[in-house]
């Protein structure tokens, strides 16, 4: 029996089939005995060398700085993270990252993930990051995602930001992993849609500008911007 349990918001489980909509990535799969590295932060040795040996093959498909996650959570939470938007540049720099990582660990741990997942970096622009939420394969809700103040932009394009929300939505919602299902995306200068990240309904995924789950999802509530 497979000892990973599979996890349908991980990026190699939805990846295989919406690809087209998101990053190019590239997958280092891990044996149970890797993740104990990484819960007990070892950064040497063979095995670990190994490992960072097979990153590095995986970073060789792209060019300039990669992104590193492990498959269900990225290191956001290391200082590493924050001070350079998540960019790493050598295979090395990607294992310390993911070791610094509480998130990481906890989820290594619990053996939540099998997977190593590596895509170019971007430098993405706050702004055009949001948080959709999709009931019953319909999309209800839509929330800028960094709450920090209002953006004029968004709200001077909010029905483009909308139509073209729903329009994804509908186009994809066969291949949804499941159909009540939370869903980050991010907006490039073209306007395309890439797909960031899926997530479990409900808490403890924040509702953002939905305010609280406890509302009825029957309803279109359209897009939430700070005014």
């Amino acid at each position: 029996m497979d000892w990973y349990p599979k996890n349908v918001f991980g990026v190699s489980s939805w990846y295989p089939t919406l690809a087209d909509r998101t990053f190019p990535t590239s997958f280092v799969k891990l044996k149970e005995s890797d993740l104990d590295l990484i819960v007990n932060e070892v950064k040497t040795g063979k095995d670990v060398e190994a490992i960072i040996s097979r990153i590095k093959k995986a970073q060789h498909g792209f060019s300039g700085a990669t992104f590193i996650s492990a498959d269900i959570v990225a290191p956001t939470d290391t200082l590493r993270f924050v001070n350079r938007k998540g960019a790493v540049h050598s295979a090395k720099s990607a294992w310390n990252i993911l070791l610094a990582s509480e998130k990481v660990k906890n989820a290594a741990k619990n053996r939540e993930f099998e997977f190593i997942c590596i895509r170019p970096f971007r430098n993405l622009t706050y702004p055009r990051e949001f948080r959709l939420f999709i009931y019953n394969g319909e999309l209800k809700l839509m929330s800028q995602y960094m709450l920090d103040r209002p953006y004029q932009r968004l709200i001077l394009r909010k029905d483009f930001w909308w139509a073209k929300a729903k329009e994804l939505v509908e186009e994809i919602s066969w291949l949804l992993p499941e159909k009540t299902i939370v869903l980050d995306i991010y907006f490039t200068s073209g306007d395309q849609i890439l797909l960031i990240d899926f997530n479990k309904w409900g808490y403890p995924t924040k509702p953002l500008l939905a305010g609280t789950w406890d509302i009825n999802w029957e309803n279109e509530f359209g897009i939430k911007l700070l005014q």
